[in-house]
C-alpha cells in the first residue's frame, strides 16, 4: 500500500484504494495477466504493485522493444498487449512500437505516465513535460487521458474495447502521475470497474455480398488465394483450410499467414509467387490489403491492367478500392466471412479446371528444383542459403517452435526457404517493413505461448534491440538467437567512397563476436562458420531451453543492397559511384 493511502486509512479507518491498485485490478478484471514495462517516473511502482498482485511484469532495456512485445502478445492471444511506460522519452520510445501496431492492425495498448494538465498545458517546464495525448492521437487507432481515479476503469475499459474492436490497432491511454496517488474509498473503487463484454463483437457479411463473391468465384477460371496475417489473427485455421480444399483453389500465404496450412501443402502457389500473381483472372484475398507488399495490385506483377477480378475480405470497408476496383468487397470479420463463403458453396462446388493447377505444379517443381541447388551447396564461408538450409530443417523437425525474422537479405531469404506446418508461428517485421522487432517479438512469443523461439536476425536488425539479451537470459527464457554476421548493413564489403581512414557507411566492425555478448549476462554464446556447426548449436539450444545467441558468420560478400526491395532505394543520378 502506498504511504498516502496509509496515512488516508489511518485517518479515516475506512477501506481506502488508489489509482495504482485501480489500474491493476482493472486489467486483472478484463483478463490481463502481462505487463510489457521500463520502470521509472512515475510507473515504477505500478510495475511493483502490479508484480505483487500476482500479474507477470516483463522489464526490457528499451521501451520500443517492450513496445514490440506487448503488440505480438496481442497478435498472438486476441488481447491487446499492455505497454508501460514513463513520461516524454520513455512515451515517445514506446510510440514506435505503437505506430507499428496499428498499421499491423496488432490490438496493443501503450500506457504512460505524465504530468499534470496544468502545468502541461501552461507550459511551466514540469519535469518530461509534453503534451503526449496530443502526440500520440495520430499515431494510433484511439487516444485516451484519464484524471480521476474514478475514471480508470472506464478508461481502460474503452481502451480494450478500441484495441481488439473492428480493425484491431494501438491505444493510447495517458495517466498523469496524480492520478497514481488519488485515493478513494476501496467499495467506490470496486464499483468503478467495468469488465468487457465482448469487446470484438462477430461482424456478419451482408447475404448478398456473399453471393457476389461466389459468382465471381464461379466465373473464374485460374483463381488465386491470398492469405494475409489477418487471417492468421483471427484463428479461423480450420474454416480457412476447409475453404481452401473445398473451392480446390491454389493459395499463397503472406509471410505472418505462412502455417495457416502448411507450406508443403499441395495447393500452396508459393513456389510459384510471379506465376499465379500475373496469371490468374481472379484474387481473393483474406486478411491481406493491396499494399506495397503487393505491388499495390498493379504493375507487371500483376499482368496486364484489367485482367483479373478482386474479391476482398476484410473487417474496414475503407479498405475496399485503395488501390485497384474490388468486383466483390467482402465486409465483416474473417471468421464469419469464411463461414459464410462455405455454406454458400453447397456440396457440388466445382475446382479449377486441372490446366490451371497442373502449370502451377510445373512452375512450382521448375523453382523449387533451381533452389534445391542453391541450398545444397556447402559454402565455406557459408552464404545465406547454406545458412537457411539448416535452420529449414531444424523447423521441420521441430513445427511447433516459433520463428521470429528479421533483416533485409536474412528476412528475404528466409521467408522462401524456411516452410512453416501450424499457424501463427512465423512473425516478422509485417507491413511496414521495420527493424528492430526481433527481440521484443521473441521475448514476448515466448512468455506468452511458453514454446521454444527461434529468432534469426541480420546482424544489422540485431543492433536495434541486441540489448533484450539481458531481458532473456534475466528472465531464462527458451530463445536461441541466431546472428547472421557479413560485417555491415546488407553486405560487409563496402567501400569509403570518398578514400577516407573512415569505414563505409554500411559497414561494422570486421569478425565482430555477438555470441560473447550473452556470455556476460550468463547465456550461452556459441560461434559457428560451417553448416554442421550451426545445425549442431542450433539443436543443443533448443533441446536446452536455455537462453542462447549462436554468431553464424556469413561470407561479407553475400547479400545485396536492401535484400528485395533494393527498388525502393533511390540511387544518385549524380554520382554513380554511390550504388557501387
Amino acid at each position: 500500500m502506498s504511504a498516502a493511502l496509509e496515512q488516508k486509512a489511518d485517518e479515516q479507518e475506512v477501506e481506502l484504494t488508489d489509482g495504482f491498485h485501480l489500474v491493476i485490478d482493472a486489467l486483472k478484471l478484463n483478463g490481463i495477466k502481462t505487463i510489457y514495462n521500463v520502470p521509472g517516473i512515475p510507473i515504477t511502482d505500478l510495475g511493483r504493485l502490479a508484480q505483487a498482485s500476482g500479474m507477470r511484469v516483463i522489464s526490457f532495456r528499451h521501451e520500443q522493444n517492450a513496445g514490440n512485445a506487448a503488440a505480438i502478445a496481442g497478435f498472438l492471444t486476441k488481447s491487446p498487449g499492455i505497454c508501460l511506460t514513463v513520461s516524454a522519452p520513455g512515451f515517445l520510445n514506446g510510440l514506435v512500437a505503437l505506430a507499428n501496431a496499428t498499421t499491423n492492425c496488432f490490438p496493443m495498448i501503450l500506457i504512460s505516465g505524465s504530468s499534470e494538465r496544468e502545468i502541461v498545458d501552461l507550459q511551466q517546464g514540469d519535469y518530461e513535460e509534453m503534451d503526449q495525448l496530443a502526440i500520440a492521437r495520430p499515431m494510433c487507432k484511439a487516444a485516451y487521458r484519464v484524471l480521476h481515479a474514478a475514471d480508470i476503469g472506464i478508461g481502460i475499459a474503452r481502451a480494450i474495447r478500441a484495441a481488439v474492436s473492428g480493425r484491431p490497432g494501438g491505444v493510447y491511454l495517458d495517466m498523469p502521475a496524480k492520478l497514481f496517488g488519488q485515493v478513494i474509498e476501496a467499495e467506490a473503487g470496486r464499483r468503478s470497474l467495468v469488465k468487457v463484454i465482448d469487446p470484438a463483437p462477430a461482424q456478419i457479411p451482408a447475404p448478398e455480398a456473399v453471393e457476389r463473391a461466389l459468382d465471381v468465384l464461379r466465373g473464374a477460371k485460374r483463381p488465386l488465394i491470398i492469405l494475409g496475417k489477418g487471417a492468421a489473427y483471427a484463428q479461423a485455421d480450420n474454416d480457412i483450410r476447409v475453404l481452401i480444399e473445398k473451392s480446390g483453389i491454389p493459395y499463397i500465404p503472406m509471410s505472418m499467414a505462412k502455417g495457416l496450412l502448411p507450406d508443403t501443402h499441395p495447393l500452396s502457389a508459393a513456389a510459384a509467387r510471379s506465376t499465379v500473381l500475373s496469371e490468374s483472372d481472379v484474387v481473393m484475398m483474406i486478411g491481406a490489403r493491396l499494399n506495397w507488399l503487393l505491388s499495390h495490385g498493379k504493375g507487371r506483377q500483376w499482368g496486364p491492367p484489367g485482367s483479373k477480378k478482386f474479391i476482398q475480405i476484410d473487417i474496414e470497408p475503407r479498405e475496399m478500392d485503395s488501390n485497384v476496383e474490388i468486383a466483390a468487397p467482402l465486409v465483416g470479420d474473417i471468421g464469419s466471412c469464411v463461414a459464410a463463403l462455405l455454406r454458400g458453396m453447397g456440396n457440388d462446388w466445382k475446382q479449377p479446371p486441372a490446366e490451371w493447377t497442373q502449370a502451377i505444379n510445373t512452375k512450382k517443381e521448375q523453382n523449387i528444383a533451381r533452389m534445391a541447388s542453391r541450398l545444397g551447396r556447402n559454402a565455406m564461408p557459408m552464404d545465406y542459403h547454406s545458412a537457411l538450409r539448416v535452420l529449414r530443417d531444424v523447423i521441420k523437425e521441430r513445427p511447433d517452435a516459433i520463428l521470429v525474422n528479421e533483416g533485409a537479405n536474412t528476412l528475404d531469404q528466409a521467408r522462401g526457404v524456411i516452410d512453416m506446418y501450424q499457424p501463427r508461428k512465423r512473425l516478422d517485421v509485417g507491413t511496414w517493413g521495420v527493424m528492430g522487432i526481433g527481440m521484443g517479438f521473441a521475448i514476448a512469443a515466448s512468455v506468452e505461448t511458453g514454446k521454444p523461439v527461434l529468432a534469426i536476425e541480420g546482424d544489422s536488425a540485431f543492433g536495434f534491440s541486441g540489448m533484450e539479451v539481458e531481458t532473456i537470459c534475466r528472465y531464462k527464457l527458451p530463445v536461441c538467437v541466431v546472428v547472421f554476421n557479413n560485417d555491415g548493413i546488407y553486405r560487409g564489403d563496402g567501400v569509403n567512397l570518398g578514400g577516407g581512414s573512415d569505414p563505409a557507411t554500411t559497414m561494422f566492425v570486421p569478425g565482430s563476436r555477438y555470441d560473447k555478448m550473452i556470455e556476460g549476462f550468463g547465456g550461452v554464446g556459441v560461434n559457428v562458420t560451417t553448416p554442421d556447426e550451426l545445425k549442431r548449436a542450433v539443436d543443443t539450444a533448443m533441446d536446452s531451453g536455455k537462453p542462447t545467441l549462436i554468431n553464424a558468420a556469413i561470407d561479407p560478400a553475400a547479400g545485396s543492397e536492401s535484400g528485395n526491395i533494393g527498388n525502393l532505394n533511390p540511387k544518385s543520378a549524380l554520382n554513380k559511384k554511390a550504388g557501387a
